[in-house]
């Protein structure tokens, strides 16, 4: 009954892979539509007809449920909510975040999911809010760890169990729940109390959040972003390493008449064409949505449709290499989802250990692109060039004679042998014209080169407009204008 998760592909920290949980095993990433048996706008076996391979569904709701705890107990989630496929538990947790208190123990929880059929069950972790201090976070993150280890000791190490991590907003707090969650053998790790930071639009610290808690857990597990259901931030998410996500949004936005775009969402008032393909919006326009009196159950599975969607196409930007030239695409909807993106940036080092190596393409997209694990990792292996003696760096193109090595220049990534014009990045990169961005940063390759490699004399012709730059960028470097 263990929760197993292997890799297939990767791009960037994103993967695609199979979870596996009991007799159920469903792609990644994964959308995990969020189900309440009291208000349910659309049904689980719709949700699966639509291609949702997993549900999640609140386990505390159920207990505490006259109508459905007994049926729940006696024929199981599955057959209840008449879906097939994996269905996760949630403990409870959330209804401690919002009502501070919960009828329920730790033990009590994963013994109710356990006896429902659940096929992930989630311990009573303590969610910190994003406003909480240091030492509410610690103290409550200890907390947490004392219930996994709980958990652990009381199912044993086979049991179908996710290991939240928490910790606030501190970031060596969430690195070391991580690598606490890691050492005590979950495979399935779920960072929580991210939902405030969302709701706000504070991406950038979402992304720290994500990056702390990585850094500690073991890069076999299998990622969960707790509460991460609007299909705009989900290729950002995929890009830091998350593998699944949770979404009440669907219906939640519905209810307030709100239609979701990978770009965004509108107020369905707002709409007079709906800019979609699913079957809602196909089969009615804007006007009679509006007018229906099943609005909110429309709206909802257009909303599901999208985000299911996004998944896929988010599934298939991983298999072609293309997941870096997505995120540009979804974080320009949003000023605070870009500055998430750039946030993420900021990791290039990182992220570049766990990048492919070779890609369909890199399509240049401003001063962002200069940052991308592309381009680090062309950088960092410039080491392996071979030169000696005289080199030449040919930023203008034409080769002279008189030189050992003779090398071209391709910004944002820096020198290169005339061999490697065919080769990724060199000959699959589409570069506009030259920026002040991209020559600094390909620059940057060149004082690499350099540094690797003391015993060889290196000589620069440029291009005349971009002399005095890269005199500025090379100190102590001949650099000459191509045309002298």
């Amino acid at each position: 009954m263990s929760v197993t998760f292997e890799v297939l592909e990767k791009d960037i920290a994103g993967r695609t892979g199979r979870l596996k949980a009991g007799d159920k095993t469903v792609r990644t990433p994964l959308l995990l539509p969020v189900i309440n048996p009291h208000l349910q706008p659309v049904l689980p076996g719709e949700m699966k007809a639509m291609g949702a391979e997993g549900i999640i569904t609140n386990a505390y709701i159920f207990s505490r449920s006259s109508e459905y705890r007994e049926q729940a107990l006696a024929s199981g989630l599955h057959d209840l909510l008449g879906f097939d496929g994996l269905i996760m538990t949630d403990s409870g947790s959330f209804q401690l975040s919002v009502y501070g208190d919960v009828e329920i123990t730790n033990l009590e929880t994963l013994e109710f999911q356990k006896a429902i059929g659940s096929d992930i069950h989630v311990p009573l972790d303590i969610p910190t809010p994003p406003d909480a201090d240091r030492m509410r976070a610690t103290e409550e993150l200890a907390v947490t760890m004392e219930r996994l280890c709980e958990a652990k000791e009381v199912f044993g190490p086979d049991a179908p169990l996710a290991g939240p991590v928490q910790g606030g907003i501190f970031e060596d707090l969430r690195e070391k729940a991580g690598r606490e969650a890691g050492k005590l053998g979950f495979s399935f790790c779920p960072i929580g109390a991210v939902v405030p930071l969302m709701e706000s639009y504070r991406y950038p610290d979402l992304v720290r959040v994500v990056m702390a808690a990585k850094k500690g857990l073991p890069s076999s597990a299998c990622i969960h972003l707790f509460g991460a259901g609007h299909p705009a931030m989900f290729a950002l998410a995929v890009a830091m390493g998350c593998d699944v996500f949770d979404s009440a949004a669907y219906a939640l936005y519905a209810k307030d008449g709100r239609y979701l775009t990978p770009q965004g969402s509108y107020r369905l008032n707002e709409l007079a064409e709906l800019p979609c393909a699913c079957r809602v919006c196909r089969d009615y326009s804007a006007q009679e949505i509006r007018e229906s009196d099943d609005v909110i159950r429309l709206l909802s599975l257009h909303n599901l449709a999208v985000s299911l969607a996004e998944i896929s196409g988010i599934r298939q930007a991983i298999t072609e290499g293309t997941l870096w030239e997505l995120v540009d695409d979804r974080c320009r909807s949003h000023p605070q989802l870009l500055r998430g993106f750039r946030e993420l940036l900021k990791y290039g080092e990182r992220l570049a250990g766990e990048d492919r190596i070779s890609k369909r393409r890199f399509f240049y997209r401003g001063d962002e692109s200069c940052q991308r694990t592309e381009v680090v990792t062309y950088q960092d292996r410039l080491s392996r060039l071979p030169v000696s003696g005289r080199v030449l760096i040919a930023m203008d193109g034409s080769m002279r004679e008189g030189y050992d090595t003779l090398l071209l220049f391709k910004p944002p990534f820096g020198p290169y042998h005339p061999a490697m014009s065919e080769t990724f990045p060199i000959g699959q990169s589409e570069i506009p014209d030259w920026d002040k961005g991209m020559v600094t940063r390909g620059c940057r390759g060149i004082l690499r080169l350099i540094a690797e490699n003391p015993g060889c004399h290196f000589t620069v012709y440029s291009r005349p407009e971009w002399h005095d730059l890269i005199c500025q960028e090379l100190p102590g470097t001949e650099v000459y204008c191509g045309n002298s």
